[in-house]
């Protein structure tokens, strides 16, 4: 088809419909580029088996995490999120607390945990924690299969005449996330405590 006929061609359709119909492609290509270009030597670069060889045996392998690595890892992340939980109105009043009772707990069941755990490379720690009042601090979870493995939770408690409570607690997989492992309990006060991230 002619070069003058093909742009009267998508002037026209395009003027017709207003432009709400564009123009078929064939319209656009040139016929002498088109039988000349290979479309395959534009999107695959093809590779010898040498090549390939080479790529795969001489890329650097990732190092493997150690248990004492991912824990210590993990444990500088649970300590950002229990700050960004507690917020600024519970933060100052229980930080000393928490540091000294929950955290080493936190440490002692992760690494309990990571040790007897086979795939750690495919284990993660979430990142947000919840708000309002919730529970979560922070979840262990398998990267590939996206599943939550042990969960890290802090709840209010209310025992009648006692006041506030904070109870950290976790839950473990292996029994589908139904019995509560103490931590440490922090003791508020008589009135209610603000909500996280407050």
């Amino acid at each position: 088809m002619p070069k003058w006929m093909r742009k009267t061609l998508i002037v026209l359709i395009t003027v017709c419909t207003f432009g709400l119909v564009t123009p078929p492609e064939y319209l656009y290509v040139d016929e002498a580029e088109a039988s000349n270009t290979n479309h395959k030597e534009n999107y695959v670069q093809e590779a010898s088996p040498d090549e390939l060889a080479y790529y795969y045996n001489e890329t650097p392998q990732e190092e493997t995490e150690t248990p004492e690595a991912f824990v210590t890892n993990a444990m500088q992340s649970i300590e950002a999120q229990s700050v960004e939980k507690f917020g600024t109105k519970i933060g100052p009043k229980i930080d000393d607390q928490f540091r000294a009772q929950v955290l080493p707990q936190i440490e002692q069941t992760l690494t309990a945990f990571v040790e007897q755990y086979p795939h750690l490379d495919n284990l993660e720690i979430s990142e947000h924690p919840a708000g309002g009042y919730g529970e979560k601090i922070f979840h262990v979870y398998d990267r590939e299969t996206n599943q939550d493995l042990i969960r890290f939770h802090v709840r209010r408690d209310h025992p009648p005449k006692e006041g506030y409570w904070f109870n950290f607690h976790y839950h473990m997989a292996d029994d589908q996330f139904q019995k509560h492992y103490d931590l440490a309990k922090i003791y508020w006060n008589n009135n209610e405590p603000p909500k996280w991230y407050s």
